[in-house]
């Protein structure tokens, strides 16, 4: 059933706004995420050798076969599941005050005003309960 004009518009601006607000995560959402199909080959020869050995551990009455077996199918199954690891490389210029990144240090942002992701702050670096201490005194101010 396809969206109507209304629901085509708001899902639009909700796009729009998304990509304005955290352009990180709207490019992470829009990737499409392609697995080989080695790696499902992989795990399900791994759930099936760890199912062997839990038999064969419970036939035999040797539990640590059997833990290995069971230990075996969790790691394929986390396997098949897991994400693929992205590379490291980020991205690379000068980020200017106002946000915009310099085209000149930056030749693959070289649109005037593109703004880049959020800068860490270099003061100093702070915890995870430090941070989520800020974002709930801040919460609590904007009630106020």
């Amino acid at each position: 059933m396809p969206l109507s004009e209304y629901e085509q518009r708001v899902l639009e601006q909700m796009e729009r706004a998304l990509s304005s607000d955290d352009p990180r995560l709207a490019n992470t959402l829009q990737q499409a995420r392609r697995r080989s199909p080695l790696r499902y080959v992989l795990a399900g020869v791994g759930v099936v050798a760890g199912l062997l050995l839990l038999v064969l551990g419970a036939a035999r009455s040797e539990a640590w076969v059997g833990v290995a077996g069971f230990v075996l199918m969790f790691a394929g199954v986390a396997y098949a599941f897991a994400a693929p690891r992205r590379s490291k490389s980020g991205p690379t210029g000068v980020v200017r005050p106002d946000g915009t990144v310099d085209p000149t240090t930056n030749p693959d942002r070289a649109r005037a005003g593109q703004t880049a992701p959020r800068p860490a702050p270099a003061a100093k670096k702070e915890g995870f309960l430090s941070r989520l201490e800020e974002r709930w005194e801040r919460r609590r101010d904007q009630g106020r």
